[in-house]
């Protein structure tokens, strides 16, 4: 079978697992399992804590450090309230178009990899290569913030990494981190006529906005020299406040949900330290004078790092190489790449599919894309095979 029909069918297959994200990948996790130890992986599977998601390490080649890793996230998005024209979950190809969720999110890109896995099976690779799954991306690169932490554990780490989310196969060196937070806060409730005698979550809430807005405002001039993001600084936004019951209660609890998205890993700290520090230092020893259990406590919701461009990075060189593509982007949308990056590994984002489909009804992969996915991979197989 040749390795586009493979794919296809591999694809299919992928599709027919619904692993919308609030649900179990395990399923899928074992038909991977299956297909790529029959290639001859040596295969890992790691379960979260809760037995019903695992991330999936096959690993083919020589047992040495420098691998290449292949990565994709296995869950999806779900597909209430769209509208799709066919079964989402039931593959449907249509003028050279595939359709069905997570078929360019990114399904396309992990039935690629494993379509070519038997043919690196096959072959006397210099260095091994790294097929990964995660789970949860969509919610906060759960399954990756825990595969890596493993990773750094291994004797032989590997040293490069492809995430192959839709790029159209374009070259994506850098994009900024998400960080989401819902920070918390206890008053003490009591009769309007009395503001004195409580502590108005809601008042405090909108305080600590405040400075947050001012930090935001700080972080335009943090913007790092020739950026190529857009806005070329982090930015801060606060999604939802929430808190009290009726006009004249003095409203004892309240909420912030608020999101960071940084181009560093020092403006991080810089509104993390700065929105505590403000917390601690002036909030709470007010909120306490009045109520003792008064509190503030900042929930994180997820917490991915940003990918930062770099001058050297085999990654890059690597993928252009392969591709024939002349430089490389930065990007609006977060993924798992940074989080390998921090293990100090070389990485980019490259892989089939427009991201422009992604979390849509009806979203499609063309085939040409999966083709020329195929290309790389095979270009990859080449550099790496002993007997080139």
């Amino acid at each position: 079978m040749a390795l586009i029909d493979d794919t296809r069918a591999i694809l299919g297959d992928l599709i027919a697992f619904p692993t919308v994200s609030r649900d179990s990948n395990l399923e899928l996790i074992a038909y991977a399992a299956d297909r790529l130890g029959a290639a001859g992986a040596r295969v890992h599977i790691q379960t979260d804590e809760t037995g019903h998601k695992a991330n999936l390490v096959a690993s083919l080649g020589p047992e040495t450090g420098g691998g290449v890793v292949l990565s994709g996230h296995s869950d999806v998005v779900p597909v209430e309230d769209q509208d799709w024209s066919s079964d989402p979950f039931e593959l449907r190809e249509e003028k050279g178009q595939l359709f069905g969720r997570g078929t360019c999110d990114m399904k396309g890109f992990i039935a690629a990899t494993m379509a070519m896995a038997p043919h690196l099976g096959d072959l006397d690779l210099s260095r091994p290569v790294h097929i990964c799954l995660t789970h949860d991306e969509e919610v906060g690169c759960l399954g990756a913030r825990r595969l890596v932490e493993e990773i750094a554990g291994w004797d032989e780490k590997p040293s490069l990494a492809i995430i192959g989310e839709p790029t159209e196969m374009r070259i994506v060196e850098g994009h900024k981190g998400c960080c989401e937070y819902t920070t918390v806060f206890t008053g003490l409730e009591g009769h309007g006529s009395r503001p004195e005698l409580g502590v108005n979550a809601v008042e405090y809430a909108v305080r600590y906005v405040t400075r947050l807005m001012e930090l935001r405002e700080m972080l335009k001039g943090r913007a790092p020299a020739q950026s190529r993001f857009e806005p070329p600084w982090s930015t801060l936004q606060v999604g939802r406040l929430a808190g009290g019951v009726a006009h004249n209660v003095i409203p004892g609890h309240a909420s912030v949900d608020w999101e960071l998205r940084p181009v560093s890993d020092a403006d991080h700290r810089f509104v993390c330290e700065a929105i505590a520090a403000y917390a601690r230092d002036d909030l709470l020893p007010a909120m306490r004078e009045i109520s003792a259990d008064a509190d503030i406590v900042t929930h994180v919701i997820g917490e991915v790092s940003g990918l930062e461009p770099v001058d050297d990075n085999e990654a890059r060189r690597i993928v252009s190489a392969l591709t024939g593509a002349n430089g490389a982007d930065v990007v609006a949308f977060g993924t798992e790449a940074g989080l390998f990056q921090k293990l100090g590994m070389s990485v980019v984002v490259c892989g089939p599919g427009s991201i422009a489909q992604a979390h849509k009804p009806d979203e499609f992969i063309e085939i040409s894309q999966l083709s020329a996915c195929l290309d790389m991979l095979q270009g990859l197989a080449g550099k790496l095979s002993t007997a080139r």
